[in-house]
């Protein structure tokens, strides 16, 4: 029988796996998780070079994180983030690894595997788990509750698996059954002990908090967390199939490796061909919620392309023409809004979703581009 033990593996980030390979001289991808302070990098480079084909990872610095980890020169690159990226654009797949933040999640292949595999025809994508995310839900109350309780096995810290109630809110905001409970609102529950729950719910399946089963321990709810939340509350959840994936692989499961199909908050493409008025918005430098400085989009004026386009009043910029802006100035953003005449493609997101990616642990929501 399976059994959640959160603790396996976690602390060894560089541990990946090798197993039987089914074709003579194709490896297995390996996975890396690198994680990263904010003014270090993650100490390699993508290249994209004549003669060698897909995304090739290069200039591995001596005793730098990738290194560390186990990148080697050569490698290619397969997956970012749960991404296949073999197939897209080089420009656009190191922009995804720089709109990652401090967290990435890479599956590389050997070079030589690489180049066997393609010259025997295989589907590279066929090599990779088929979902290794695990899911970020935001679940609205109704007059039965949340829509899901919590059960697991007494004296384990953090080991919390949701049961779902039929047609409930958790159910309706993507929280598949049997999962287990990573974080609530953007907080761990790694460290939370029965002791520390203190608040009983009222009954099993009911559709709050509740418990599971009557062969395990009744949890009581995350009183503080859960009083913050109001009528609201966000979850990271993975089923048994992916914790187990990182498990194996002793890598740590975060927010920022999350599938958001599944939110409310979205993030927008505005594509504008300019008038003889101009575009019709004004672009203001500002902080943003995490403290941080943004570019934000005002004066939207009513008619004009912006607008027509969907533009809204404090919407942030986030990319321009598929490129992140991040780490750009004012004036380099206004430079390159500029560097296509009569037209431009704009990624933005409204200021509620603004707040939430930053209250869940996200790094630049530029990442959830559409397609």
């Amino acid at each position: 029988k399976f059994e959640f033990n959160p603790k396996d593996g976690i602390d060894n980030p560089a541990l990946t796996l090798t197993e039987d390979t089914d074709c003579e001289g194709v490896g297995e991808p390996r996975f890396y998780l690198l994680s990263k302070g904010s003014t270090e990098t993650f100490g390699f480079c993508l290249h994209e070079e004549l003669g060698c084909r897909g995304h090739v990872i290069r200039q591995v610095e001596v005793g730098g994180l990738a290194q560390r980890r186990g990148l080697q020169d050569g490698d290619r690159l397969l997956q970012v983030n749960g991404h296949f990226v073999d197939h897209m654009d080089h420009r656009r797949v190191v922009q995804k690894i720089k709109s990652s933040g401090n967290q990435v999640l890479l599956a590389v292949l050997d070079g030589d595997s690489y180049e066997a595999a393609k010259a025997l025809g295989r589907d590279l994508s066929q090599m990779l788990p088929a979902d290794i995310r695990p899911r970020l839900c935001h679940i609205i109350r109704d007059k039965s509750g949340f829509g899901f309780s919590v059960s697991g096995p007494e004296g384990t810290k953090g080991t919390f698996q949701l049961s779902v109630q039929q047609d409930g809110p958790a159910e309706r905001a993507g929280v598949p059954p049997g999962s287990w409970l990573l974080e609530l609102n953007g907080a761990s529950v790694r460290s939370y002990s029965q002791a520390q729950l203190t608040r009983k719910v009222r009954a099993p399946g009911v559709g709050g908090w509740g418990t599971r089963a009557s062969n395990v321990t009744e949890h009581p709810v995350f009183p503080i967390q859960l009083k913050q939340s109001g009528s609201k509350v966000t979850l990271l959840v993975a089923s048994s199939a992916v914790e187990e994936f990182y498990r194996l692989r002793g890598l740590r499961v975060t927010a920022a490796l999350a599938d958001t199909s599944w939110l409310p908050f979205k993030v927008r493409e505005l594509h504008m061909v300019k008038g003889p008025a101009g575009y019709g918005f004004l672009l203001k430098e500002d902080d943003c919620s995490s403290g941080a400085t943004g570019q934000f989009l005002w004066d939207v004026d009513v008619g004009l392309p912006a607008e027509q386009a969907g533009m809204k009043e404090g919407d942030r910029l986030l990319a321009v023409n598929g490129e992140s802006i991040e780490g750009l100035d004012h004036q380099q953003t206004v430079l390159r809004i500029r560097a296509h005449d009569d037209q431009v493609t704009l990624l933005v997101i409204d200021p509620a979703g603004d707040e939430f990616y930053q209250s869940v642990g996200f790094g630049d929501p530029a990442w959830f581009c559409p397609g």
